[in-house]
């Protein structure tokens, strides 16, 4: 007798700046559980959260995958006709009643309000398995300030930064330049601590284009991280696995473009970059950078899936960890499934050991005794 499918809860979009980044990802991860190999262990059930943080059913959701964009205004409203709900407020106000049939969670979500271990939360309340990180790995792993302090204290190499708040940079934005001056120098990089996908990135050449990025920055967070820009290629590796089984790294890959540095409109739009896999990188680099992808993963508390960044300086041989990505982009253009496609295992199958593990790595019962 055949068992009945796991119905598996897609969520996509989000209250982030990387909405349609979610949006795209999704497909991408819908198309592998409707695969013929998944059709018939998997109902798939999407879910759509839309840019003010509101849950919609599958009607919704099945709507703006197909039509690969955010929900409109006019699709909103018909929505909240139809569901009784007002548009008046908006966040969580509730799961849609087809929600409570999900036995897995695969929250396809990247940046704040998804990545950051706020979702995570709920779904460990829910005593429902998910895929990818718990609340300690997703919220470590986003905020880059805490997730560089975590790799530090691993004694893991990366580049010279330092940590800086929206509040210095309204205060005393001279003497704070001042000090980025000396300790990191020019070219450096601002970043808000807390967005992924490039997002709020700037690169600071003078101090002119320093104190614009920190206001940048500032704007969109109040943590930020500034880094020491060096030559370097950027390699990435991919991780996933957790629990009892351990820990497995990728092959290696390089992200290859032309722009000046690799920034959102170079990341998601065609032909701006391309991708090596693998790397044409000396075999010892490759196997150290697969070890601390792992050890990354470790010191963050991250498991299930993640994506990790390196620098690479060919004139030294120095390998610096960049960062850690615990919800890594499935889109068109995205290391992570073209890494283990590499590796020897093609989308559907990657999808499905997520979803299998996650039965594993999350365990609802997790401090409460078996009655």
């Amino acid at each position: 007798m055949n068992s009945s499918p796991t119905a598996v809860g897609l969520i996509l979009g989000g209250a982030s700046g990387e909405h349609a980044v979610s949006i795209r990802s999704a497909a991408t991860v819908a198309a592998a559980l409707r695969h013929p190999s998944n059709a018939a262990r998997y109902a798939l059930h999407c879910f759509y959260i839309d840019p003010q943080g509101r849950w919609w059913g599958p009607e919704l959701a099945d709507a703006v995958l197909a039509q690969g964009s955010p929900a409109s205004a006019e699709q909103l409203e018909a929505a909240a006709r139809q569901s009784g709900h007002s548009l008046a407020r908006g966040g969580f106000r509730g799961l849609p009643a087809a929600a409570l049939e999900i036995e897995v969670w695969f929250p396809v979500l990247h940046g704040p309000n998804g990545e950051d271990g706020t979702i995570q939360g709920l779904f460990t309340l829910m005593q429902v398995p998910f895929v990818g990180s718990g609340v300690l790995g997703s919220a470590v792993g986003m905020d880059k300030q805490a997730m560089k302090a975590a790799f530090a204290a691993t004694g893991l190499p990366q580049v010279a930064y330092a940590c800086v708040s929206a509040s210095q940079v309204a205060s005393d934005p001279e003497a704070l330049m001042g000090q980025l001056e000396t300790q990191l120098g020019y070219p450096c990089f601002v970043k808000p601590a807390n967005l992924g996908s490039s997002v709020g990135i700037s690169k600071a050449t003078d101090r002119a284009s320093l104190l614009n990025g920190l206001r940048t920055a500032a704007a969109l967070d109040p943590r930020l991280v500034v880094e020491q820009g060096v030559t370097a290629r950027e390699l990435e590796c991919a991780v996933k696995g957790g629990g009892s089984a351990p820990l497995q790294a990728s092959v290696l890959g390089e992200i290859c473009f032309d722009a000046d540095w690799y920034d959102y409109d170079t990341k998601y739009s065609e032909g701006k970059s391309h991708t090596v896999i693998p790397a044409k990188v000396p075999e010892a680099i490759t196997e150290r950078a697969r070890a601390m992808a792992i050890e990354a993963c470790g010191a963050v508390g991250a498991m299930g899936l993640a994506r990790v960044d390196f620098f690479y300086s060919e004139a030294s041989g120095e390998l610096w960890l960049n960062e850690i990505n615990t919800m890594p982009g499935f889109t068109s253009q995205s290391m992570y499934p073209m890494l283990w496609a590499s590796s020897g295992i093609p989308l559907p199958q990657l999808v499905c050991e997520l979803i299998e593990g996650a039965r594993e790595w999350h365990q609802p019962s997790l401090g409460v005794p078996t009655p």
